[in-house]
């Protein structure tokens, strides 16, 4: 079931636009993606590591008759190792034609956000880029946390998506 990256924002019964949004953790901090731009959520399995590729490649899957690179979001965010991964979860998102697996440390729930909680994001949040996050989810109280949400076609520059794609060749000529 092959989905295209993008908001498709629903309406509510009162007629304001809605966004569905799949929550996950990385670290301590609560992130999203688009329902639209996230074809599964996979139990971590190690991925097959493929060589001379960054440190946030770590390899690849095969997934759907496909060969799937996986990245690792924390070391992508350059935060600390997780101590274990026995949570953790490979979340495979659409990015333009190609699907790109993200280990994350757990996924939480399915959330439909009114999109005047959506905000535009400050040019660096938490140490992550601009490009990297399409919007914040403001908070409802102060013990929310506030929604960081990913533009998963963002996550690999250009240059990055050549090394993934060569990475990948390779990977399936070994295979």
């Amino acid at each position: 079931m092959t989905r295209t990256s993008g908001s498709r924002p629903a309406l509510d019964a009162a007629g304001a636009d809605r966004t569905q949004l799949v929550t996950f953790r990385v670290g301590d901090d609560l992130f999203a993606a688009d329902i639209f731009s996230v074809e599964r959520v996979l139990r971590f399995t190690a991925p097959r590591p493929i060589p001379n590729v960054p440190a946030w490649l770590e390899g690849v899957i095969d997934y759907g008759g496909r060969v799937v690179p996986v990245i690792d979001l924390r070391a992508r965010f350059e935060l600390a190792p997780a101590p274990g991964r026995e949570g953790a979860r490979i979340l495979v998102v659409v990015a333009g034609d190609e699907w790109i697996g993200a280990i994350v440390d757990a996924v939480d729930e399915v959330v439909t956000i009114a999109s005047t909680r959506l905000t535009a994001p400050p040019p660096l949040f938490k140490g992550l880029a601009k490009p990297f996050v399409r919007a914040l989810v403001r908070a409802k109280t102060e013990e929310d946390p506030v929604i960081v949400v990913l533009d998963v076609a963002q996550l690999l520059t250009a240059r990055e998506r050549i090394v993934l794609e060569q990475a990948v060749a390779g990977a399936k000529t070994d295979a």
